[in-house]
């Protein structure tokens, strides 16, 4: 479906995304990174929208830039808000699925279907200007999908939803791949994507540092040490007990109710930390892992890609 080989693009001076290489199947697909890492401009690269300084992409076997077919398969939500205040969001679907060859009758059906499938019946002969965001962003994404594509391109797609509507746009794309479709979605929240795919590509600072199912990105990491915090009573004795069992590689003691330990068995230390609690008079108050956070994620990735 996607085919990018050393692609890279330079933005003067600047690096937007550095010999990045990769073959994607048909499927769902997560696109994760901290903001400004390249997401955007990865995207934009496979849309033809960009052309690469070096390398070259295919989409679907063609050059998106000069292919106009490929372009009709694909299904855009981008990421900034380009709409017409004065336009009601019926109209400015309708016109967009016009582009894509569709008939003035069938492009007029089409808008009506995906606004009520987004929840935007109510609105959707409204001016788009009075709009919340989080209904600009649903008409965004009745657009992209109004004209049946093959492959949904979605750039922060969840911005400015509030929790239904986050729900109602994960059961949205859930069924289309159910159906049979195909999508890249771009976010820098991890949960977001793992509902909807357990396929990622992990980028940062232009970098594809890694990409599979999540539990072939945990096992790319087994030897990456995590990094975990208690707070407890005798942090000293608990400190020196994960030493004495092998359980921590180094342990750093902080105040009298703090314990930072380096480990490379955190799932040992989770299951001994219990028994040590109530086979003493050890009292733990607080567990905290960095390494559920996705910036700790793409920290170490980066470390290991530098040798380090």
């Amino acid at each position: 479906m996607i085919e990018l080989q050393n692609v890279t693009k330079l933005y003067g001076p600047v690096i937007g995304v550095n010999d990045v290489s990769l073959s994607l199947a048909p499927g769902a697909h997560g696109l994760l990174g901290p903001n400004g890492s390249g997401k955007t401009t990865f995207l934009n690269l496979i849309m033809g929208q960009l052309v690469p300084t070096m390398g070259r992409v295919r989409l679907f076997g063609r050059n998106p830039r000069t292919n106009t077919a490929a372009l009709r398969a694909i299904g855009f939500c981008p990421g900034d808000e380009a709409m017409y205040s004065n336009v009601s969001g019926y109209d400015w679907v309708r016109y967009l699925t016009e582009l894509h060859g569709l008939s003035v009758r069938e492009a007029s059906k089409r808008a009506q279907q995906t606004l009520a499938r987004v929840g935007m019946t109510d609105a959707m002969h409204r001016p788009m200007g009075t709009y919340s965001r989080g209904m600009r962003q649903r008409t965004k994404i009745a657009q992209a999908i109004a004209h049946d594509p093959k492959f949904l391109i979605l750039d922060e797609p969840f911005n400015g939803l509030d929790p239904i509507g986050r729900h109602d746009v994960i059961v949205l794309l859930r069924d289309w791949t159910r159906n049979g479709g195909s999508l890249l979605l771009a976010s820098h929240i991890l949960h977001e994507v793992e509902a909807i795919s357990r396929s990622f590509l992990l980028i940062c600072s232009g970098r594809l540092l890694a990409s599979g199912t999540a539990d072939e990105v945990n096992e790319l990491l087994a030897d990456v040490p995590n990094e975990i915090t208690l707070r407890c009573t005798q942090p000293r004795r608990v400190a020196q007990h994960l030493l004495d069992l092998e359980l921590a590689d180094h342990v750093r003691v902080e105040g009298s109710d703090c314990l930072h330990a380096s480990s490379h068995h955190p799932l040992a230390i989770y299951n001994e930390l219990p028994r040590l609690a109530t086979e003493s008079d050890i009292e733990i108050h607080a567990i905290c892992s960095a390494d559920d956070s996705l910036q700790t994620l793409f920290d170490s990735l980066m470390r290991l890609h530098r040798g380090g």
